[in-house]
């Protein structure tokens, strides 16, 4: 059996590399028609490309180039801030990777029409008919906390009631997960939408709970619309969600490897989480018996602390149990 793979990324870095959950991305979230006839072929992943070309770049930035209907392309930059920290740097970022993007797409137009020519030099940026693919940024956040980071660059710049003619004008679209409910993610349907729903998740206790929620017109759509080429990213992302919430991982390796033989009709037996959380109460009440017994043979609690795991507080309750 191949073994799971270990993913080391957070849980969206592995959703947005994947084309078909980058273009549920698109069709969910981004208020654009042209994006609603994108198709996962139709991405091409250049993240590598400018990357390291931002001081500041994160394993989580991921730029796409989406070809749309005709000869016209679009480039996606998507930024991941995770946890709760807000980036108030996310404008500049942007702006400077538009930059880079654009930099970038001249010399690739001025190489391409050198190469038609026969090798002699031509400059179709030069042209006044020349014009520059557009550039969609997005911040996905999936923080505790509010997003209050500027989207427009202008108002993170000093003097912009004075010098607002000058100075670069623009907004990266918000995608902030916390403004979705989980009744409004289940009307998308599919698996970007679970993906979405687990990351709410916040302690292994309440998992059992989300997924038992769930309506099940919207488990059955995914399960008929995810393919079993998806059963990989599934596992990889679900591994990544449960260790987020301290799952333990021995845990976690039985239900992602149920997962990946099975496919997403796993992610919905409860039998399995209700199985881990027996486990987890078989294994606290163990611990709980051997802290009972130093405590009866009068070790120092500080022993029974340093030998079981347990808190000095969680100590002196079973103390006063006894």
């Amino acid at each position: 059996m191949e073994p799971i793979h270990k993913a080391k990324d957070n849980s969206m870095k592995l959703v947005l590399d994947n084309p078909e959950m980058f273009v549920s991305l698109l069709r969910n979230f981004i208020p654009i028609e042209i994006l609603k006839d994108v198709e996962p072929a139709d991405i091409e992943d250049v993240s590598t490309r400018f990357l390291s070309l931002v001081s500041e770049q994160k394993d989580s930035d991921t730029i796409k180039k989406v070809n749309l209907k005709g000869d016209v392309p679009l480039f996606v930059i998507a930024i991941v801030e995770a946890e709760s920290k807000v980036n108030f740097r996310a404008p500049f970022k942007m702006l400077l990777y538009t930059a880079l993007i654009l930099d970038a797409y001249e010399k690739d137009i001025i190489e391409k029409a050198t190469k038609d020519s026969g090798g002699r030099k031509r400059n179709p940026t030069l042209l006044k008919g020349f014009k520059y693919p557009p550039v969609l940024p997005i911040v996905f956040y999936d923080g505790a906390t509010e997003w209050t980071a500027a989207t427009n660059f202008i108002n993170r710049t000093d003097m912009s009631d004075v010098f607002h003619k000058y100075i670069p004008k623009f907004e990266y679209e918000l995608v902030d997960q916390q403004k979705y409910s989980v009744d409004d993610l289940t009307q998308f349907g599919d698996l970007l939408s679970l993906f979405l729903i687990l990351n709410k998740v916040s302690e292994p206790e309440s998992l059992q709970g989300v997924l038992t929620s769930l309506p099940d017109a919207y488990i059955n759509n995914v399960n008929v619309n995810v393919p079993e080429s998806m059963r990989k990213l599934l596992a990889d992302v679900v591994q990544v969600l449960l260790a987020k919430i301290d799952v333990p991982q021995d845990e976690i390796d039985d239900i992602t490897e149920r997962i990946h033989e099975r496919g997403v009709p796993e992610m919905f037996n409860i039998e399995n989480y209700s199985v881990q959380e027996t486990r987890r109460e078989a294994k606290a009440e163990g611990i709980a018996e051997v802290a009972r017994n130093m405590l009866q043979a009068s070790k120092p609690v500080e022993e029974v602390a340093q030998f079981t795991g347990l808190t000095l507080e969680e100590i002196e309750r079973l103390r006063k149990q006894q």
